[in-house]
């Protein structure tokens, strides 16, 4: 019986779990900040209406190309139609040309006025000097000055008439240019069109739908230039400096990893998040990109050249390892990724380290 637990005990011992030890490895090491993001294309809006109604028309589609000043979207408003064609009469019907026989009619009644009074001046002049020789009587030289007077009186009404009349049809032309200026450029808000070069990314209404400045149309952005949004934790965000070298994965490209560098650093926090919103640039980009795609990123702080590393998960608290033979020595450390860490001194490439007994 005791020989049969004997060696039931030394099969228990012998088939127990064995520590893994490893060397330490010489590779490349760098340390980095972890983000997440999305990718927009450069430039990328949302295209809203300015106006309320209804799509007219719709002249593009998911995917095609545009160009800065291309049509579309058609918006209809029989309302605006109507005061367009209102404006569009008014500016007719008081346009200078339409009434130069006004002022002409005007410019005459002075001409007759100033001749009359010519005429009006003589015949007073003549009454005074027959008056003066006694010839006619006070009162007819008083009809013939208040003649002359009235014909006075008469030029200057017809002259502040015609220059009313001038400022007025002036004034009503050019009110009425501005009004049908102003109610062309309110059609024109019913005329979408693309503020750039580039793509459709997605027409998000269709024809006949119901649209305010509330509702987005289409997604438009650049076509072969994008930027990756990522969103950087408030704690990291002093790390980060421009042209930081940044690599990028993403679930449309599975175990590919694409090169960036940080291109802005936008210094205004998200309150919400706590984050800061950091750009990138591709420097190795995928073959196809899809705005809106979501990816991970770690931004590279510092990196270093064959070096001594070990695994994070051989590394103790208090910086320590454990070496084959079951000793824990005391190690300094430096950079750190999510995999490996730096020793800088306390190990060599030569010991043999494992991970920690229980």
């Amino acid at each position: 019986m005791r020989t049969f637990l004997a060696i039931a005990l030394l099969l228990l011992v012998s088939c127990g779990p064995k520590s893994e030890t490893i060397h330490p490895q010489v590779q490349d090491i760098s340390s980095s900040i972890y983000a997440s993001g999305t990718i927009k294309s450069k430039n990328q809006y949302q295209v809203v209406p300015l106006v309320s109604g209804t799509v007219q028309d719709i002249l593009v589609d998911d995917g095609d190309p545009v160009v800065k000043g291309q049509l579309l979207f058609r918006i209809d408003n029989k309302v605006q139609r109507i005061n367009e064609e209102n404006a569009a009469l008014s500016a007719s019907y008081y346009d200078l040309n339409e009434n130069r026989d006004k002022l002409e009619d005007a410019r005459n009644a002075i001409v007759l006025a100033r001749e009359k009074l010519k005429t009006d001046s003589l015949l007073y002049v003549r009454q005074l000097n027959l008056f003066r020789q006694n010839v006619i009587s006070k009162v007819e030289l008083e009809q013939r000055e208040l003649a002359y007077q009235s014909s006075q009186n008469a030029v200057s009404n017809a002259e502040i008439h015609y220059n009313d009349l001038k400022r007025q049809v002036n004034f009503n032309a050019k009110q009425a240019k501005n009004n049908l200026a102003l109610s062309s450029k309110s059609a024109s808000d019913f005329e979408i069109r693309s503020d750039l070069n580039g793509r459709v990314y997605s027409v998000l209404i269709e024809k006949g739908d119901l649209v305010s400045p509330q509702v987005p149309l289409a997604v438009v952005g650049a076509s072969d230039s994008f930027i990756l949004e990522m969103q950087v934790d408030e704690y990291d965000i002093a790390k980060i400096n421009l042209n930081m070298r940044v690599y990028v994965t993403m679930d449309s490209y599975k175990g590919q990893v694409f090169e960036a560098k940080v291109s802005k650093i936008n210094p205004l926090m998200n309150e919400r998040s706590k984050t800061f919103k950091v750009e990138a640039v591709f420097t190795k980009a995928p073959k196809r990109i899809f705005p809106n795609t979501s990816f991970e990123a770690n931004i590279v702080l510092e990196s270093r050249k064959k070096v001594l590393t070990i695994p994070r998960t051989y590394l103790l608290k208090g910086d320590s390892v454990q070496l084959a033979d079951g000793r824990k020595v005391k190690v300094t450390v430096g950079l750190r990724d999510f995999e490996y860490v730096e020793i800088l001194s306390g190990l060599k490439a030569s010991d043999e380290i494992m991970l920690e007994t229980e």
